[in-house]
């Protein structure tokens, strides 16, 4: 994950999140990489850190990449609590809510918050009933289980 110069502060804020979580091994910029790369000498260059078994990387790279939608994570919820919780945790301090369950972090990094009941209704054998999940789910922001549910129900 290539950050401008929030690398350590992004991966203490996703292991900050994540309750099976945790951050790794930090490599900093010694003089030769600090020359070459222009980082201060002593700032992270990379730290590793991990969520749920997944190891990532986060690199101190400079300006000239962006975080886009293109590159998205998933949190799979169980209940509305979860969706509720990774909602408020990955929007809080700058982030930007999205459409049909999407929103960036603070950092840019896109992630959709989907309760895994949403995936069982939108493949419904029946596809009235998943339908009606769909056109409800694209008219949210943060995902709503109970009117998700109405609308397969029908109601």
């Amino acid at each position: 994950m290539w950050f401008d110069h929030q690398a350590e502060e992004a991966a203490k804020f996703y292991t900050s999140v994540f309750k099976n979580s945790k951050v790794g091994k930090i490599l900093r910029y010694d003089e030769a990489t600090a020359k070459a790369a222009g980082g201060p000498v002593g700032s992270v260059l990379t730290i590793e850190f991990e969520i749920e078994g997944q190891k990532f990387t986060a690199l101190n790279g400079g300006p000239q990449f962006k975080f886009n939608e293109s590159v998205s994570f998933v949190v799979d919820c169980k209940t509305q609590e979860e969706v509720d919780y990774f909602w408020e945790k990955l929007t809080a301090g700058g982030g930007q809510e999205s459409e049909c369950g999407w929103l960036k972090d603070k950092f840019g990094l896109s992630w959709q918050v989907t309760p895994t009941v949403l995936i069982d209704m939108l493949n419904d054998k029946d596809p009235k009933k998943a339908g009606r999940v769909m056109k409800a789910m694209m008219q949210m922001q943060k995902i709503e289980i109970n009117k998700l549910k109405a609308a397969y129900a029908g109601e």
